[in-house]
């Protein structure tokens, strides 16, 4: 793509990452989009494929589009949740924090319950235009194995997710991703565990130096999007970060391939 339909699609993928367009919502026909953005309809085309290769749109009809999210499944309604009636501290430091919480599951007897606090995490898949994901290979000393993991790291006091994923990024591969994009938050172990982790989507980075961050840098490679299922199955991911973010890359992608194929 040239300069201006690179500018265009950077546009396009900014509004969708901060939320603009609500889930299932239409897109912008191309004729307005076109009268807005200054761009010719072929060119547009083009970044509207990349938009819909990449997962960010979706295609609905001849050249219409919507933002993907609408689900039919509705959430079950008059269930109670479990009463909390207290929590006291078992052990606590800068890296977890260990409580017994007093609860109340609906109709049983109540009980302590442990939980465990741990730090708010942003991890990144970083996707270049060759189809190709920025990993690192790194030794884990719990499992005690090495294995392919994305950059990430502790949300930091006072930072965004966003600034966390990008700086972390940068400090452990020397690689500055060029955009950003919010897809997921969830919990690794959300019977016990409170940690939340924050997974994002970058497309594009450009090399700014060498990793600052020697304890957590590992090697560092380009790993073909086609090689993941054959790591997948190698059990060669580390982290549930790390699969989260990947799966939903292919998923995504297999996900066009379909409409693609219609």
């Amino acid at each position: 793509m040239g300069p201006k339909t690179t500018k265009v699609y950077e546009t396009l993928r900014e509004r969708l990452a901060s939320g603009k367009y609500a889930p299932g919502e239409k897109f912008p026909s191309e004729r307005t989009l076109t009268e807005e953005l200054g761009i010719g309809r072929t060119a547009l085309r083009q970044v509207l494929a990349r938009l819909v290769a990449e997962g960010a749109l979706e295609v609905r009809g001849r050249s219409s589009y919507r933002v993907p999210g609408v689900v039919s499944v509705k959430a079950p309604e008059g269930l109670e949740p479990w009463r909390i009636h207290g929590e006291r501290d078992v052990y606590d430091n800068r890296w977890v924090k260990l409580q017994l919480w007093d609860v109340e599951p609906p109709g049983m007897k109540r009980f302590e319950h442990h939980v465990v606090k741990l730090h708010h995490v942003a991890v990144t898949a970083v996707v270049d235009d060759q189809d190709r994901v920025l990993m690192m290979w790194r030794y884990r000393f719990v499992p005690q194995r090495f294995g392919w993991e994305l950059p990430g790291g502790i949300v930091d006091e006072g930072e965004s997710p966003a600034e966390t994923a990008l700086r972390e990024v940068v400090e452990e591969t020397g690689w500055r991703p060029r955009s950003l994009e919010h897809v997921v938050t969830y919990q690794p172990m959300v019977g016990m565990v409170d940690s939340p982790h924050e997974i994002f989507i970058a497309h594009g980075a450009e090399k700014v130096g060498e990793p600052t961050d020697l304890e957590e840098a590992g090697h560092i490679e380009w790993v073909p999007l086609a090689d993941i299922p054959g790591l997948m199955a190698q059990g060669e991911l580390l982290g549930s970060g790390t699969l989260v973010a990947l799966l939903h890359i292919l998923a995504t992608r297999g996900k066009q391939n379909v409409t693609a194929a219609h």
